[in-house]
């Protein structure tokens, strides 16, 4: 997702806009997700991105575009916060899905889709395509929002090495 695409889709604006008004899904700003991004950008990338999949394959891009949303819906820092009854993987999705029924009615869809987005780490199997995709792109911006900043990191130290190795 470039940034701030999803300002430009009204139909997406409109589908989120109730949950991006509540504090709940406000406060995600404040937590470091991927070391160069916030767990709302995080949030709003999965969302947006699994959003255009679905629709792209007539699927039920609401329920993705909403649970997308609020599938990191957790204030803790996973990175230092430990769970006797289990790793983070297996706890946060349990955790998200409890502050999103605090803040909306939520369908069987949406459900699976906040509880299954980390297949793959858990065993728990995502019973709907829709979940698939969120969990698929959760991974995907999981790894693109860790990468980019170093790949410019990387790029900008190969120039530096090209201009010294070109003085001598």
């Amino acid at each position: 997702m470039q940034k701030d695409e999803w300002k430009n889709d009204s139909e997406y604006r409109e589908i989120v806009s109730d949950l991006m008004a509540t504090d709940m899904v406000k406060k995600l700003a404040n937590y470091t997700q991927h070391h160069h991004s916030t767990r709302l950008e995080h949030s709003i990338a999965v969302s947006f991105d699994s959003y255009k999949i679905a629709k792209r394959r007539g699927l039920d891009y609401r329920a993705v575009a909403r649970a997308g949303l609020l599938h990191d819906l957790f204030f803790y820092d996973w990175r230092t916060t430990k769970f006797d009854l289990g790793s983070h993987a297996f706890i946060h999705p349990r955790v998200a899905l409890r502050n999103a029924e605090r803040i909306t009615q939520l369908s069987p869809m949406e459900k699976d889709i906040i509880l299954k987005h980390m297949w793959g780490l858990t065993l728990a199997r995502p019973k709907y395509e829709e979940s698939v995709i969120v969990s698929l792109v959760d991974d995907y911006e999981a790894v693109h929002e860790f990468v980019s900043p170093l790949k410019s990191k990387f790029e900008a130290l190969k120039k530096q090495v090209k201009r010294t190795t070109a003085v001598k």
